[in-house]
C-alpha cells in the first residue's frame, strides 16, 4: 500500500475525517449545551433549535471533511456500509473509522470546554450527558434498536442518492445530507435522540466517562450498543436496498 498517495494515505484520509467529525459534535453538542445546561443565553428555546444546530454541525463537518482530504461520511455506520456494497475502497475502512471515533471524542471535550462554567452551575446530571451521547425517551431494547435502525436506513439510503457517482470514495454532498438530517431529527428523533451514528454516541460517551463533570451521573453503558449496532445494521439494509433497487 502507497502511504505517501493521497488515494491510499492513511494520514490524508485520517486528516479529513477527524477534522469534520470533531467540528460535527463541537457543534451538535454545543446546541444541546446551549439549550439544556443553565444560564446559557439559549437555554429551553427546545427541540427545533437542537435539529436545526445538528444539521448545521452535520453541514460543517462534511463540507470540512471533504475540504481535508475526506470522504464526508463521519460515520462508521456509513463508512461500513460503502465497503459491504463495495462502494468504498477497504483500505480506507479503518483509517476514517479510526478518525470519526477520535474527532468525536475531541468534538465533545471542546464542547465541555467552551460550557464548562455552566456545567458547574447546572444540576441535572441527565441534561449533562444528554449533550455527549444519547437515551431513550422509553427504554425499551428492542424498540430503541427498531429506531435507530430506522432513522440510519433513512440517512443512509437518502445518503446514496446524493453520493457523486464519479468519486471512488463515496463523497457525499454536504447540504443535503445536511438537510436530510434536520428532518430525521424532526421526525424520527424522538424516541431515541437520533444517535444514527456509533461514533457520534461512542466517542462523546467515553469523554463523559473520562471528564471531570461536576454532578455528573453514570455513562449508561447498559444502553450504549444501541447506538451503535442498530445504525450499522440500518446503514447495511439501506445500501443493500438501494444496490438491489438501483
Amino acid at each position: 500500500m502507497e502511504l505517501l498517495t493521497p488515494e491510499f494515505s492513511f494520514w490524508y484520509h485520517f486528516t479529513g475525517e477527524f477534522i469534520g467529525t470533531a467540528l460535527l459534535i463541537l457543534m451538535g453538542g454545543g446546541v444541546v449545551a446551549n439549550v439544556v445546561l443553565n444560564k446559557t443565553y439559549g437555554q429551553n428555546s427546545g427541540w427545533i433549535v437542537i435539529t436545526f444546530g445538528w444539521a448545521m454541525a452535520v453541514f460543517l463537518g462534511v463540507y470540512t471533511s471533504l475540504k481535508f482530504g475526506g470522504s464526508g461520511h463521519l460515520n462508521p455506520a456509513v463508512t461500513i456500509a460503502l465497503a459491504a456494497t463495495g462502494k468504498l475502497k477497504t483500505l480506507l475502512v479503518l483509517p476514517y473509522i479510526l478518525a470519526q471515533l477520535a474527532g468525536a471524542f475531541t468534538g465533545s471535550v471542546l464542547a465541555w470546554l467552551t460550557y464548562q462554567k455552566h456545567f458547574a452551575v447546572s444540576d441535572d446530571a441527565d441534561a449533562k450527558k444528554a449533550i455527549f451521547c444519547t437515551a431513550p425517551a422509553i427504554r425499551s431494547s428492542f424498540h430503541n434498536l427498531a429506531t435507530e435502525c430506522i432513522g440510519t436506513f433513512v440517512l443512509m439510503f437518502g445518503a446514496l442518492a446524493f453520493t457523486d457517482p464519479a468519486s471512488s470514495l463515496g463523497t457525499l454532498n454536504a447540504l443535503p445530507v445536511a438537510l436530510l438530517v434536520l428532518g430525521i431529527g424532526l421526525s424520527l428523533g424522538g424516541p431515541t435522540g437520533y444517535a444514527i451514528n456509533p461514533a457520534r454516541d461512542l466517542g462523546p460517551r467515553i469523554a463523559h466517562f473520562l471528564l471531570p463533570i461536576p454532578g455528573k451521573r453514570d455513562s449508561d453503558w447498559g444502553y450504549s450498543l444501541v447506538p451503535i449496532v442498530g445504525p450499522i445494521a440500518g446503514a447495511l439494509l439501506a445500501a443493500w436496498t438501494f444496490s438491489l433497487i438501483k
